[in-house]
């Protein structure tokens, strides 16, 4: 199983998403083709309702604790409500800015 799949796979066990959008970036950065280091998640979950941002990172992270202590490099999160998903407009994902480390690319 790669690991996006297994993000994937522990994120929807954990949180129970409505959405759930889970992006390898690891090819816009500075490592060996084929990582899986570099990751951007889009996740819409009851569970976040009344949650501060901080909170809601830290159940995603809480969910990924073990792939973010043995691989997992960068992980950039969207933690939203259904209502908040909803008038953002469905679906939407944050891009993530080009990568400026490493050798520059």
């Amino acid at each position: 199983m790669s690991v996006q799949q297994i993000l994937e796979t522990k994120l929807a066990e954990a949180l129970q998403p409505e959405f759930l959008s889970v992006v390898n970036e690891s090819s816009g950065h500075n490592v060996p083709r084929g990582s899986e280091t570099h990751f951007r998640v889009l996740v819409v979950s009851t569970a976040f309702d009344g949650v501060p941002l901080v909170g809601r990172h830290r159940l995603v992270n809480a969910a990924l604790a073990q792939e973010l202590r043995s691989g997992v490099h960068a992980l950039a999160i969207d933690a939203l409500t259904p209502d908040q998903w909803r008038a953002r407009g469905a679906e939407s994902l944050t891009v993530s800015p080009a990568c400026q480390g490493g050798n520059g690319k």
